[in-house]
């Protein structure tokens, strides 16, 4: 059972991704320069699955990643799994049948599920990313792919200290002039200044028991994607 305080965490961050879902792929291609969706084509590509794989989405937000895995593999079984309901009606609409509201670090799936496991844009956001990456393993199959895509914090300090900067500005900028609150869009730098450098999670993957961790970053280890194997 969670502690009271990470249940309240829980509440608030579904409550804020409730209230930005409307807008949250916008804000998503905003942040990362246009490049969103060449990245994620990236990660889903580069990912060899069996035309038939059973694939979870985690932290599915609107079910982007979900629309590019049916395309490349129409016989996949697909679930779309996000914390936030607003977030899944929205994965609904773009055609997605199976969804479930799930909290990625207690996930309601039998061990060994899954071929793939997708996380865009979560990891951040799990307040415990050991315990999320435990939960990911067990609901793999042996030799399934854990694939990622996030925002990390760049290696180098000087360009870390820039890439918060700009993130905090563009996103206080959009949040005046979407919602008039200023501070409704700094969730991502907010989200980044206790997390880790890409680097730092190809080393947590090995300790999590994957494999073959393989990592492709974008502006200058700000961004980047992620594959591994459930060993």
């Amino acid at each position: 059972m969670k502690p009271p305080a990470e249940k309240q965490d829980l509440q608030l961050m579904s409550r804020m991704f409730g209230d930005i879902a409307p807008r949250y792929d916008f804000v998503t291609r905003t942040f990362s320069f246009g490049m969103d969706s060449r990245w994620k084509q990236l990660a889903v590509d580069r990912a060899r699955l069996p035309e038939n794989a059973v694939v979870l989405d985690l932290a599915c937000g609107t079910g982007d990643f979900s629309e590019l895995i049916l395309r490349k593999l129409p016989r996949s079984g697909t679930v779309a799994a996000d914390l936030t309901e607003p977030m899944l009606e929205l994965a609904r609409k773009r055609g997605i049948r199976t969804v479930v509201c799930a909290d990625a670090q207690l996930l309601p799936f039998p061990n060994d599920a899954f071929d793939c496991v997708f996380v865009g844009y979560g990891l951040r956001n799990f307040p415990d990313l050991t315990v999320a990456l435990a939960e990911i393993a067990r609901v793999l199959r042996p030799n399934g792919w854990l694939v990622t895509l996030d925002f990390f914090l760049p290696a180098n300090p000087i360009l870390r200290r820039l890439f918060l900067t700009i993130l905090f500005t563009q996103g206080a900028a959009w949040g005046l002039l979407l919602h008039g609150r200023p501070r409704t869009y700094t969730y991502i730098p907010d989200s980044l200044r206790n997390f880790i450098s890409a680097r730092d999670l190809v080393t947590r993957l090995q300790s999590a028991g994957f494999s073959s961790v393989n990592c492709r970053e974008f502006l200058f280890g700000g961004i980047a994607v992620h594959w591994a194997i459930k060993s």
